[in-house]
């Protein structure tokens, strides 16, 4: 997949992750972006280990792993927020 489509995938992801996980992470549109593309990477990175069909294309798998990955993201950056 081009990078292109992972940064497109990635943003959807962390808009998605966003919605499924509110609250009070204070991050703002352009932060929750970079984590939503970190996270469909990590997502992708994390699901081409464990099986041979990690993010393969512009499609609803793919968003699903990315959003995965994205919520995780989002998880870990509200707990280390709240921590500092």
């Amino acid at each position: 997949m081009g990078w292109l489509s992972w940064i497109v995938v990635g943003l959807l992801a962390g808009i998605l992750a966003k919605w499924i996980l509110p609250g009070e992470q204070k991050a703002g549109f352009l932060v929750t972006m970079a984590l939503g593309i970190v996270g469909g990477f990590f997502g992708g990175w994390i699901m081409s280990i464990f099986s041979k069909t990690g993010m393969t294309g512009f499609n609803l798998w793919s968003l699903l792993v990315g959003t995965l990955g994205a919520v995780v993201v989002l998880a870990v950056y509200g707990f280390v927020r709240k921590k500092v």
